[in-house]
């Protein structure tokens, strides 16, 4: 373990931030999700929820404010059920972490596994809500 870190991120998680550069995407995918089949490069986090991860992300990456949308969730299948719990969790987070108060964008179920397909990893949690898939989009680091 180490200061100022969160015990859920494992090695392999802050290995996957820290390799990824300013543009990059990293999916954060509920258990669900068919990350083996749609991404080359996968981090476990299994048993932790999406929200608990977002806690432990974003202190350590920006989000690129130099895009309209850094923030996208799968939106809802026609005919299917959403729990709105999931995305005001994760609003909770964002507001905490980012000053810019990002707006969540929705894209279809098969944009989002194009989109998916492209990111730099994707992190298969143990998340259980259905549609609590979200990708982030990594900005710049200032000057320390």
């Amino acid at each position: 373990m180490l200061r100022g870190i969160s015990p859920i991120m494992g090695p392999e998680l802050l290995l996957m931030l820290y390799r990824m550069g300013h543009g990059d995407e990293i999916v954060l995918a509920d258990a669900h999700f068919p990350g083996e089949s749609n991404c080359t490069r996968i981090v476990r986090a299994d048993g932790h929820t999406i929200s608990d991860l977002l806690e432990g992300i974003l202190p350590l990456m920006p989000l690129d404010a130099y895009v309209e949308h850094p923030v996208i969730m799968m939106d809802v299948v026609d005919g299917d059920t959403f729990e709105p719990a999931v995305e005001a969790s994760y609003r909770r987070v964002l507001d905490k972490y980012e000053a810019d108060n990002y707006e969540i964008t929705k894209l279809s179920k098969e944009e989002f596994y194009a989109r998916s397909s492209q990111s730099f990893a994707v992190v298969m949690t143990g998340e259980t809500a259905k549609y609590g898939n979200i990708i982030l989009k990594k900005g710049v680091i200032e000057s320390l």
